[in-house]
């Protein structure tokens, strides 16, 4: 007697499993995404509030609104109460004011300026700065308040303008 090999029943075909192409995934993975965008997200959270001038003035309250903001980084002119002059926060003696200001008039797109003068500070040397930056090519000069100051009625105006 011999012995012979019988076929399986599924037509002689192998069992187990039954090799196929790798299909490529076809889903994106948005978890890496997710987690780079919370930390940008915190990261610019926490540096925002820092990139502000931080000079401390002891700015005047009027009844006026926000001026527009722009694209460019607005250039701010400072007086202290001490008498001191800063452009953005290094600070500039009085007689270096015009020659500073061409230089950077040279170089910005933009005439806009912002003043910011400590309430203290006489009104002639307020207009004194104010005609130095008119000289140094910057023909747009907002001047800087806090809101919530008295109207020409005598109201106080609170932080939403009314």
């Amino acid at each position: 007697m011999g012995a012979s090999v019988q076929p399986n029943a599924a037509n002689g075909r192998r069992r187990g499993r039954r090799r196929s192409r790798a299909r490529p995934m076809s889903e994106i993975n948005v978890t890496p995404f997710v987690d780079v965008m919370l930390v940008l997200l915190i990261i610019f959270m926490v540096a925002a509030p820092l990139l502000t001038v931080g000079v401390p003035v002891e700015l005047p309250k009027t009844a006026a609104g926000a001026l527009p903001g722009d694209e460019e980084e607005p250039l701010t002119v400072t007086m202290t109460a001490a008498g001191e002059i800063q452009i953005q926060t290094t600070p500039v003696a009085a007689d270096e004011l015009v020659a500073k200001l061409r230089a950077i008039a040279a170089e910005r797109s933009s005439d806009q300026v912002f003043l910011r003068a400590d309430g203290a500070i006489p009104y002639e040397a307020v207009m004194q700065v104010m005609g130095a930056l008119n000289a140094g090519g910057f023909s747009s000069v907002g001047l800087v308040t806090d809101v919530g100051g008295p109207t020409l009625d005598g109201r106080a105006v609170d932080d939403s303008g009314q």
